[in-house]
């Protein structure tokens, strides 16, 4: 079995802080676990903050669009209501050897 599995697909997940930085800051931790325990599920693939940070990416791995909007909506960042998130689903055509 590759990195994704069967039946699964890739997604990018753009968000963008929609208050200031001073009160993202309150959220961070609670979102960083989340986002912990996003890999030890098997739902990330990558992340990390947008230079400049103006918010981050996800890339994200599940077997539907649903299904990623879903475990988004349970980030605390989108629970405090501090970020906007557009979720795009790819398909990944081209793969490093890595991923394969």
């Amino acid at each position: 079995m590759g990195v994704i599995p069967e039946g699964h697909t890739l997604f990018v997940v753009d968000i963008e802080y929609v208050v200031p930085f001073e009160k993202i800051e309150p959220v961070l931790e609670p979102h960083m676990a989340f986002v912990k325990q996003g890999y030890a599920d098997g739902h990330f693939l990558c992340s990390g903050p947008k230079n400049p940070r103006t918010g981050g990416i996800v890339i994200a791995i599940g077997r539907s669009l649903a299904a990623v909007e879903a475990l988004m909506a349970e980030d605390p960042f989108l629970t405090e209501a501090v970020v906007s998130v557009q979720i795009t689903e790819f398909a990944a055509s081209n793969l490093h050897p890595a991923l394969a």
